[in-house]
């Protein structure tokens, strides 16, 4: 196999992963959007980790790393094969939240 077919192979891959993480993304939105909320898709790394940013209602949500976890990741690995895990880029870590006071 050459780098160009192996390039290729690679891009398909990454290709399919990302429809599938937006279409498991779709099937999850109504739910958010009935509580003011959305998600938009960011990215997925190299180490199959989606990158995706809660906005709206869901972006100050208390219970935002409940859904993300339970809600969203759970539904995204089920779906989609390979995909280790799903992160929210806009979520503060407590160090922000504590040096921002």
């Amino acid at each position: 196999m050459t780098q160009e077919n192996s390039q290729v192979e690679v891009n398909s891959e990454i290709d399919h992963r990302k429809a599938g993480v937006l279409a498991a993304l779709e099937v999850i939105r109504p739910a958010l959007q009935s509580d003011g909320g959305d998600i938009e898709f960011i990215s997925i790394d190299d180490d199959s980790i989606v990158h995706v940013e809660l906005v709206g209602a869901c972006g100050s949500c208390a219970v935002s790393t409940m859904t993300l976890k339970a809600g969203v990741e759970r539904i995204v690995m089920d779906r989609v094969p390979g995909i280790a895990g799903v992160v929210n880029d806009g979520e503060i870590s407590e160090e922000e939240a504590h040096s921002a006071n």
